[in-house]
């Protein structure tokens, strides 16, 4: 009977083994049987089913956590690893026919489709928690695997805990989406140790940069930034810096006309309309509960209406996040997200109103995300609540010390007073002790989270180093 089990395994079509991790890999924090099985053909007999899920925890390409009917199956570890190392372009996403007549009409030459302006009543037309581009079965499926398994923590808490990967992983696909040429690891180098490839494009790695220095704004933030002018105004500001031909275009709404390269879409104009529209998708943002609809309608309405003179999409990306930041959701990388399946997204939305294929888009990015942080948070341990509680106190404290230039009696002494002033007596013991391990363990990988430049690290080593008072 072995050997039979064993020759029937063999003959398993492997997509069908596939199609069973893919349902399972929605559900980075694990599937039950009956998820599984509504991700799956209906016709799916349910015996066939539970010997695939067998055949694949055997294999160790799955794990079964619990007994009985609360049995939860997630990916191994060694499969997310290959699911995540496929090259983007390599990517198939299924579309839905809404979506693929979108993409068929932007085949067509542009002297073929039909010139359009903005449109008023696109915006006009949505009413916040009435008005739905997700529907309600889309939100709860994205807030399922969108939700790590943490306690309740303060807005932010959760993007800081891996904010490591996520600078390098939104900085260099939000790049990338706009055709930035960094590979992953050329990123990873310039984010970390600021070294730019040789021969690097000058301007590519000032994008990447000033999308460290965005994501970083956000998370460090978290508890006041939304959908208003300050967050957006500054977001823009920094994910423009040195980009634009004017340095006072950054962080201000756009005043001269632009074009949309190989669209038949014509932006408004009149720097009035500009202005009010964008405080109408703001204030409608700010009205919808709901942050995977709220998420959706920024990528949406910032795009087009191009309220800034460029950086539009990036800010739309960006901006997306806000919600699940402030939430503890799983941030949206875009990882794997083929760009030229993204650029078709945004021109249907331009030149046909449309937001099916971009809702797809979405929705597939973000799930792979999901998985992505999830295998991330799961090999990071739990964190220490003692030092997620001074983290804001810690940088301060810290990042003093640096600009000061102080070397190690002065710095002793400064730290000393710092905490008298700032920490509750209990507490200051520990967190001394805590800051001077953080100040010994600095080096040229890992001082970028204190918002430190590099000359002013520089300068700080040289006199550390030294012992210098």
């Amino acid at each position: 009977m072995g050997l039979l089990k064993s020759s029937m395994a063999k003959q398993m079509p492997e997509d069908q083994l596939q199609a069973v991790e893919n349902a399972v890999g929605r559900y980075p924090n694990g599937a039950t049987f009956q998820e599984i099985a509504e991700l799956l053909a209906r016709s799916l007999p349910r015996r066939t089913l539970q010997y695939r899920l067998k055949h694949l925890v055997n294999a160790n390409r799955l794990v079964a956590e619990g007994q009985g009917r609360w049995t939860k199956y997630r990916l191994a570890a060694k499969m997310i690893g290959q699911r995540l190392a496929r090259e983007p372009e390599e990517l198939s996403l299924p579309l839905s026919k809404a979506a693929v007549a979108t993409r068929e009409y932007l085949r067509q030459p542009t002297q073929s489709r039909k010139p359009v302006g903005y449109n008023r009543e696109f915006l006009d037309s949505y009413r916040p928690n009435v008005t739905a581009y997700l529907t309600s079965a889309e939100r709860a499926h994205l807030k399922t695997v969108g939700t790590p398994n943490i306690a309740a923590q303060p807005a932010g808490t959760y993007a800081r805990q891996i904010l490591d990967r996520l600078l390098i992983d939104l900085s260099w696909n939000s790049s990338r989406l706009e055709g930035n040429t960094y590979s992953l690891l050329d990123t990873r180098r310039l984010i970390e140790f600021g070294q730019e490839p040789e021969g690097g494009k000058r301007l590519e790695a000032q994008m990447i940069l000033n999308h460290k220095d965005a994501i970083a704004f956000l998370v460090d933030a978290a508890d006041d930034i939304g959908f208003n002018r300050y967050t957006i105004l500054n977001l823009h500001a920094l994910l423009a810096n040195n980009l634009l031909t004017s340095q006072a275009a950054t962080g201000r709404l756009r005043r001269i006309a632009v074009g949309i390269e190989s669209s038949t879409f014509y932006p408004l104009e009149v720097p009035q309309l500009i202005e009010e529209c964008f405080d109408q998708i703001l204030a409608t943002a700010t009205a919808i509960e709901d942050p995977f609809e709220q998420a959706l309608f920024v990528m949406v309405h910032f795009p087009y209406l191009q309220p800034f003179d460029d950086v539009n999409k990036r800010v739309s990306r960006l901006a997306a996040n806000i919600s699940f930041i402030k939430r503890n959701l799983s941030p949206l990388s875009f990882a794997e997200v083929p760009r030229h399946l993204y650029t078709d997204a945004v021109l249907g939305v331009y030149e046909l109103n449309r937001i099916e294929l971009l809702k797809e888009v979405f929705i597939w990015a973000y799930e792979r995300s999901s998985a992505r942080y999830a295998a991330v948070r799961q090999s990071l341990g739990e964190p220490d609540p003692f030092r997620l509680k001074h983290h804001t106190a810690l940088r301060q404290a810290v990042s003093e010390i640096i600009r000061g230039c102080m070397g190690r009696r002065a710095a002793a002494a400064q730290l000393a007073a710092w905490v008298q002033a700032n920490v509750a007596p209990d507490e200051r013991e520990r967190f001394r002790e805590m800051a001077e391990s953080e100040l010994l363990g600095l080096h040229e990988g890992n001082y970028a989270r204190y918002e430190i430049r590099p000359a002013e690290f520089a300068a700080w080593q040289a006199v550390w180093a030294t012992g210098a008072t």
